[in-house]
């Protein structure tokens, strides 16, 4: 049967502060899902190619971990914010451009500690699986089992269609 390709079945939305594990959990979960089943959409990379674009910047240092993206981290998530504020769906719309999977997993972009890029999900919101990256947390893979088994069957349900 031939698939749709009107839009992902389910989107998977990660939130958690810089360094808590949100790329090691969606390379995880694309993984265990399969490329086919499962893209990885990242909001940071066409956030940082825009700034990138409109500011005349080096991208590839952009992306990179050094001193260059430290000199323009603050202004760039300004700059985001202020993109968002104006069009909530920019960014995800570049992230999004040509992924034809049932399942698309967004890892949130990281900023400064407290700005809304980090923060903005803290308070307010309802989640429906929370992966706690804990000494004294279930095992990995147990907390990802009803992620795992909700993906494969929305993706089955595509296939079937």
């Amino acid at each position: 049967m031939e698939n749709r390709a009107s839009g992902p079945e389910l989107v998977l939305v990660f939130s958690g502060k810089r360094k808590s594990g949100k790329d090691f959990i969606t390379d995880l979960i694309q993984d265990r899902l399969g490329p086919e089943v499962c893209a990885v959409l990242r909001l940071s990379g066409p956030l940082k190619q825009q700034f990138a674009q409109e500011r005349g910047l080096d991208l590839d240092l952009l992306l990179g971990s050094g001193p260059y993206k430290e000199r323009y981290r603050a202004d760039m998530i300004r700059w985001g914010e202020d993109r968002r504020n104006q069009d909530p769906g920019f960014f995800c719309r570049l992230a999004t451009r040509g992924a034809q999977q049932p399942v698309w997993v967004f890892g949130r972009p990281s900023g400064v500690d407290d700005a809304e890029s980090e923060c903005g999900l803290d308070r307010g919101v309802e989640f429906d699986w929370v992966i706690r990256n804990e000494a004294d947390a279930p095992a990995l893979d147990q907390q990802l089992q009803p992620i795992l088994r909700t993906a494969r069957e929305v993706a089955a349900l595509r296939h079937h269609q």
